[in-house]
Order: structure tokens, then C-alpha cells, then sequence
């Protein structure tokens, strides 16, 4: 039974993986923000995956969902490697660990909060620490950049991210229980109108900020 289990956990992940990595090509026809931050949609998959099967998994589909993509569609080599499993793991362990200790509705927005935070703040310190060395940059003209770029950018990012993980979760796990891939779910929580709206509020903001910030629309 327990072998069958983690079968069936690996066959789950590895379908986690393979729609991050589609969610990472379609990120790849939205505008970037300062000609070179990407919005990556694959955290809010990982996310997904870390809700369902643990932070450790969360952590796994990430390294190989950033080394394929280095491998593949990136030109960022070893530092946009680097960069993307340290954004998306600081946005989705927080999350995934929370929910793993209170798997409610304000489980779920507690961890993806926690997650969305916690990316901001450990990017700002990356993007100081790291950035300089592999754009060729003074260091002075990266901290110019932390407030009026780097920051909106990861909390617009993040919000983004966040508010896909509250639409697709049930869509996604529904899914993998229907194929047998998770099981069912102890309880069936009534439908809310505000399980849906307010997400897709949410959603809508943090396009029109990132646009925004894309320069795609001035107010």
C-alpha cells in the first residue's frame, strides 16, 4: 500500500512539473518589466503542488522545473537558474508549510500572504546581492532599482501568483482525485461566491499594476 502511495505521489508531482513547465511558456509572451524581469505563472502551479503534496515537493518541482528551463528556453544560464528556484521557493515553501499545518480556506490565505512577503523581502536581498554580478552593474545602481522596480515587481508577482492559486487549487486536485492521483477529500466545503470573486479582484489589480509597471498603460 505504502509503495502503491508514493507511486501515485511521484505520477502527481511529475504532472505538477510538466504544467509549470507549460505555464513557464506561456510566461514567456508577457512583457517584462525593466527589459528583463519575467513573469514566471509556474509558482502558482508549484504552489498547487505544495498545498497538495508538501513543501518538499514543492521544493522538488521547482529545481526541475528551473534546470529544464535553463536547459532549454532560458538565456540566463546558471543565474536566472539560480534566481528562479530562490524566488519561486521563497514564495511557495512559506505557503505550502502553513497550509500543511492548517489546511483551511484562511490556511490557504495565511500561507500565500506568508509567501508573497516572504518573496519580496528575500528577493529584495537577492536581487542586491546577486543582480550586480551578472548584469555587469555597479551595486549602487541595483539599490537605485530595489524600491521603485525589483519590489512592486515581486509584489505585483506574487499577488498575481497568489490569487491562480485560489482559483485553480480545487480545479487541479479535483482533478487528481478523479484519476485516483490524491485521495478524496475528507469534507466537501460549500461553494462561496467570495471563494471565487475576491481572487479574481485580486487577479485584476495586479494585472492592471503590472502593466503598469510594463509601461503597456500609463494612468
Amino acid at each position: 500500500m505504502k509503495q502503491n502511495q508514493k507511486i501515485t505521489k511521484l505520477a502527481a508531482a511529475a504532472m505538477f512539473a510538466a504544467l509549470a513547465f507549460a505555464a513557464t511558456l506561456l510566461g514567456k509572451f508577457v512583457p517584462n518589466v525593466a527589459g528583463f524581469l519575467s513573469y514566471d505563472p509556474k509558482d502558482a502551479v508549484v504552489v498547487i503542488a505544495g498545498f497538495a503534496l508538501g513543501p518538499l515537493a514543492a521544493a522538488g518541482i521547482s529545481l526541475a522545473v528551473s534546470l529544464v528551463e535553463m536547459l532549454t528556453v532560458s538565456g540566463t544560464g546558471f543565474w536566472g537558474f539560480l534566481m528562479n528556484v530562490l524566488s519561486t521557493c521563497s514564495f511557495a515553501l512559506p505557503a505550502a508549510w502553513i497550509y500543511q499545518k492548517k489546511r483551511s480556506r484562511s490556511g490557504a490565505l495565511a500561507g500565500l500572504v506568508s509567501g508573497v512577503l516572504m518573496m519580496v523581502i528575500s528577493m529584495t536581498l537577492w536581487n542586491w546581492l546577486v543582480t550586480p554580478l551578472y548584469m555587469g552593474v555597479p551595486r549602487n545602481v541595483v539599490a537605485g532599482m530595489l524600491l521603485p522596480v525589483f519590489i512592486p515587481f515581486n509584489a505585483v508577482k506574487g499577488s498575481m501568483n497568489a490569487a491562480l492559486t485560489l482559483l485553480l487549487y480545487k480545479p487541479l486536485v479535483s482533478a487528481l482525485r478523479r484519476i485516483g492521483w490524491m485521495p478524496p477529500a475528507d469534507s466537501a466545503p460549500r461553494f462561496s461566491w467570495r471563494t471565487v470573486l475576491l481572487p479574481l479582484l485580486l487577479l485584476a489589480v495586479s494585472v492592471v499594476c503590472f502593466l503598469f509597471l510594463t509601461g503597456t498603460i500609463h494612468f
